[in-house]
């Protein structure tokens, strides 16, 4: 592991054009649950929908009440703190080393932590949207209102700007993705078993030899990867920077 962590350490001294694709693994040392562990989202019996189905489009709309309640109290973490990881790719950008992140991630703590260029696949919780007259409403304004959050300027119903499933991704948010890998000196892949698409396909349009995956389990791309650690990406981040010394 060792060695594994001073290769990458030496590729981070050396490179001033790194990408950072991150998934649900990074915002759970932050304690917001993913999707598909043990104790993760699609594994909560606390409805009589399966929570695949509540965020789907289709249930969105025609039953926004019990959207909502899943919503507020399984996908927004309002108090989680950015960890090891978030500030280590934040410092990164600062150095001028890291391009941009690209997340699948909802929950902003990529921001939080200091990080500029942050393409959001999927959405984010901290924009939403009258879905009839446009207006523009922050995340208090939607966790503060109880049951379906309306709009206080023509009674619509306020949307988060996040994907669901039946919704394409932004397709300029892809694009501007694609730019940024495929023009890539190293790219780091970080807390995510890349299982969902079409984000996990964005990987294939890198072309250079410093593919780096972090994650605790093994992913489809291990193969690929140049360097692999399974392993906390905050604390192999914390540990790289240590190594790094900057």
């Amino acid at each position: 592991m060792l060695d594994k962590l001073q290769q990458l350490a030496a590729i981070i001294k050396t490179s001033n054009n790194i990408v950072a694709f991150t998934g649900a693994g990074v915002s759970t040392e932050s304690n917001i649950p993913d999707f598909r562990s043990p104790n993760g989202l699609y594994n909560s019996r606390k409805y009589d929908y399966p929570p695949e189905t509540i965020i789907s489009r289709s249930f969105f709309m025609e039953h926004p009440d019990i959207f909502f309640d899943f919503y507020k109290n399984q996908m927004v973490y309002k108090e989680a703190q950015p960890n090891d990881c978030h500030k280590a790719l934040a410092r990164l950008e600062q150095l001028g080393k890291l391009k941009a992140v690209i997340t699948q991630n909802i929950d902003g703590l990529h921001q939080k932590a200091g990080s500029r260029i942050v393409l959001e696949l999927h959405g984010t919780i901290h924009s939403n949207h009258c879905m009839n007259c446009g207006k523009f409403f922050d995340l208090d304004y939607v966790l503060n209102m109880p049951g379906v959050p309306l709009c206080d300027k023509c009674g619509g119903i306020v949307k988060p700007d996040v994907v669901l499933y039946e919704e394409p991704l932004d397709s300029n948010t892809l694009a501007e993705a694609v730019r940024y890998i495929s023009e890539a000196d190293v790219m780091l892949v970080m807390g995510t078993s890349l299982v969902v698409y079409p984000a996990a396909g964005l990987i294939d349009y890198y072309s250079g030899d410093k593919l780096v995956l972090i994650n605790k389990t093994s992913t489809s791309y291990d193969f690929k990867a140049n360097i692999v650690i399974h392993d906390s990406v905050g604390e192999t981040m914390r540990s790289i920077m240590q190594m790094v010394d900057i």
